[in-house]
């Protein structure tokens, strides 16, 4: 009977969290370049990964607060972990353009991010070249 309940507190624990992970990894979270999103978790964390620092980097404000910051175009994975290795947030992160205040101007090969409000000015963000050329 002992092994019975076990089996079945086990069973709970495990049903009660796959619906949580289910939801982390099922939506995507869309952060403009150079914005930033606060993510709130529900438990404390331990790790923070971010697949490719290059697209988001993290802010880990305390144990349950991170601010997640668009670094450059593209996708990434972010997973968040607690002290013994639970996924407490697990997502895509899609860095996007702004919706307002910003261009790009290409010549030729050579492309400028240009800041708009007023007028418009170069961005200070460099685009890296293509070709590695500092």
């Amino acid at each position: 009977m002992r092994r019975l309940a076990s089996v079945l507190a086990v069973a709970i624990t495990l049903t009660a969290a796959a619906p949580l992970a289910a939801v982390a990894q099922s939506r995507s979270l869309d952060v403009e370049i150079d914005r930033v999103q606060r993510i709130q978790l529900r438990g404390a964390a331990s790790s923070v990964i971010v697949a490719n620092p290059d697209v988001a980097d993290v802010t880990v404000v305390d144990a349950s607060t991170l601010f997640i910051t668009g670094r450059g175009f593209g996708s990434t994975e972010l997973v968040v972990v607690d002290a013994i290795g639970r996924t407490l947030f697990q997502t895509v992160v899609n860095v996007t353009s702004p919706a307002a205040g910003h261009v790009r101007v290409w010549r030729g090969g050579q492309s400028v991010d240009m800041a708009c409000g007023a007028s418009c000015a170069p961005s200070p963000r460099q685009t890296p070249d293509p070709d590695g050329a500092p």
